[in-house]
């Protein structure tokens, strides 16, 4: 096994871990953290031209957003920033299609930006709470 074979999968075990035992907010957390690290991992495979893992990067953080941040807003169809949250993530996942279609870095960027600022407010909603 190389080095970097190892490495991925201690990185796998460590993300498996914290998953299993995470409550609901944590797991937020991570999901939020898994899609902006996609974005990032997106952004160095446009530079390099590296079609395949720009493509496998930017479908994991669609699907994350999709799956993960936006689905369980449907628990929730009349509140009002739920529908705010569902109309945005819906606009990055469209600029992240886009990115992927044109190989285009700054939509990539306005994505990441975008569900960065999401993240920052979640946790800084969890640091009140707590």
């Amino acid at each position: 096994m190389n080095t970097m074979t190892g490495a991925n999968a201690y990185a796998r075990v460590s993300v498996e871990s914290a998953v299993l035992s995470a409550d609901q907010t944590q797991l937020t957390t991570l999901l939020f953290d898994g899609a902006l690290g996609a974005l990032a991992r997106a952004k160095l495979c446009i530079g390099s031209g590296d079609i395949a893992a720009r493509g496998h990067n930017l479908s994991k953080a669609m699907d994350i957003i999709d799956n993960g941040l936006k689905r369980p807003l449907q628990e929730w169809p009349e509140d009002p920033l739920a529908q705010q949250l569902t109309s945005l993530y819906d606009y990055i996942i469209y600029r992240l299609l886009q990115a992927n279609l044109h190989q285009d870095i700054a939509a990539v960027s306005e994505a990441e930006t975008l569900l960065g600022d999401i993240a920052s407010g979640w946790k800084q909603s969890l640091q009140t709470v707590s």
